[in-house]
Parts: structure tokens; C-alpha cells; sequence
């Protein structure tokens, strides 16, 4: 495999770093549909939905897959750089503990009184929800 097959690709949460090298291939979810980044792709920017970033390194390689809450990302031909809101490792997450955070956001958004409370716990929801999906699927 040629180095002109690679481009440059990160992956940035508020925390941390969690990807800066060199890669083959990248699906991210955006709010339009999945796209799938190669070397050479056409600039774009976007708005990126919760799901789960596929990260392959090199050509035939392993699927790395990464859980994003939402976001941008920038892709140009030689550059990819997801600026999510949180990421997390799929590998890492589990079921059970995003069953009970789901059902306890549901009764808070129960109770909420204002309109900027229902809109917080509805996106964190929805984010929990798209979690859920991704270890059911994973």
C-alpha cells in the first residue's frame, strides 16, 4: 500500500485526543448520512450526529469504532478532524449503566418546568438512545 492511500485523521473531544495519525478509511455519522472519507476526498465540513465513527487504519486492517454524542467535521483531501462533543471507545461501553442514566433522564424530563431543562434532557436522551443502538448493534 502506497502512502498517497493514507490521509491525515483526528478525532478531538473536549477531554481529550483520541486519534491523531495516519488512516485509510473513516465512516462518520453525519446529520445528512454516514459518509465515508478516503485520501483525495472532497472538501466538506459537517455537522455530525451521534453514532459511531469506523476508523481503519490501513487497507484490509481492523475497524476501529469509536461512539461520538455529536459534532463538526472538517475533510479536505490530504486532512480529516471530527471535533466531537464526547467520545468514547464503543469497546467501553456497556448497556446496563446507559439503561438506568435512560430511564432516570426520563423521569427528570418528566418533571422538568422549563423549556431550556426539556431541551437539555431531550438531546442527552437522544444521545443515549444512539449508545444504546451502537452497543445493541455492536
Amino acid at each position: 500500500m502506497s502512502e498517497n492511500n493514507l490521509f491525515n485523521f483526528e478525532l478531538v473531544s473536549p477531554e481529550e485526543k483520541l486519534v491523531s495519525e495516519q488512516a485509510f478509511q473513516v465512516s462518520i455519522p453525519g446529520e445528512e448520512g454516514d459518509v465515508g472519507v478516503r485520501a483525495g476526498h472532497m472538501a466538506l465540513v459537517m455537522s455530525v450526529r451521534p453514532g459511531v465513527v469506523e476508523v481503519i487504519r490501513s487497507e484490509g486492517g481492523a475497524v476501529e469504532k469509536i461512539f461520538i454524542a455529536g459534532g463538526f467535521a472538517d475533510i479536505s483531501q490530504t486532512n480529516c478532524t471530527v471535533l466531537a462533543e464526547e467520545a468514547i471507545p464503543l469497546a467501553s461501553i456497556k448497556a446496563e449503566p446507559l439503561q438506568i442514566e435512560l430511564a432516570r433522564l426520563n423521569e427528570e424530563l418528566s418533571f422538568a418546568e422549563t423549556a431550556e431543562q426539556k431541551t437539555n434532557l431531550s438531546k442527552r436522551i437522544t444521545v443515549v438512545m444512539a449508545m444504546l443502538d451502537a452497543v445493541k448493534a455492536a
